[in-house]
């Protein structure tokens, strides 16, 4: 007979198959609809509440130019709205909006089981700087989870999905942009100040040759009024010599 500890393996094993097949269902049950309307509501009223504004702030997003691709779009907005919520996203401590930010960050915590975490490698992939308002700012989350929402009733696994290829090519599309802007000399800042000074210079030259033509114009015309003065053509005197020269003897 085999002993006793031969059959406790499968048995363990068995179990743990049991207990994360179990875990599975639930987090597929959760996420489906973890994202409720109320939620997409608080956002919409902290939108309306915010004052318009043409006061912008900086913050780092997905620029969705370079990731085209839907779900590895979400993936990436969807941490960085958490830094964003934590650190950007700032109101008076129990007002309404400041606990509209607390759920949310509640909210982002428990979505956390729904994504798989594939781009430790590549957090600066894909993002870019932006400067927008807060009203555009809040759209933007807004926006990520509505469409965070619409995507995992879908598919509640759908986030699982590998982007370490689309990560990538946006780190490479970023590395050639940068290389061509270095290499490419006619960027607008380079052209204005190449500009600028050969404007000058050739206004300089103009006024200085302008300067110069009144200037010999001004001491030409004193001679040409003198010189009429010192022999006047057809005066008195002249006028009888000619008469006696012209008279026969």
């Amino acid at each position: 007979r085999c002993p006793p500890t031969t059959w406790l393996g499968p048995l363990l094993l068995l179990a743990c198959l049991l207990v994360s097949n179990g875990a599975t269902e639930e987090v597929s049950e959760n996420c489906s609809h973890m994202i409720g309307n109320g939620h997409l509501l608080f956002l919409q009223q902290l939108i309306d509440s915010q004052m318009e504004t043409s006061c912008q702030i900086s913050f780092e997003f997905v620029d969705q130019e370079q990731l085209d691709d839907p779900v590895c779009y979400l993936k990436k907005a969807f941490l960085l709205v958490q830094d964003i919520m934590e650190d950007t996203m700032r109101f008076k401590d129990n007002t309404p909006n400041a606990k509209v930010i607390v759920q949310l960050q509640e909210l982002s915590l428990r979505l956390k089981s729904c994504f798989t975490m594939d781009y430790d490698e590549q957090d600066k992939a894909c993002v870019r700087t932006f400067h927008e308002t807060p009203l555009q700012l809040l759209e933007k989350i807004k926006n990520v989870f509505n469409e965070t929402k619409n995507l995992l009733k879908k598919d509640w696994n759908i986030f699982s999905k590998n982007c370490n290829n689309s990560f990538a090519k946006c780190s490479s599309h970023g590395h050639e942009r940068q290389h061509k802007e270095a290499s490419d000399p006619q960027l607008p800042g380079f052209v204005f100040r190449l500009l600028v000074p050969s404007i000058i210079l050739v206004l300089l030259a103009v006024g200085g040759l302008l300067f110069y033509r009144r200037r010999r114009r001004s001491h030409q015309e004193p001679q040409m009024v003198d010189s009429p003065m010192e022999q006047p053509e057809g005066s008195l005197l002249t006028q009888e010599e000619d008469r006696q020269e012209e008279l026969p003897v």
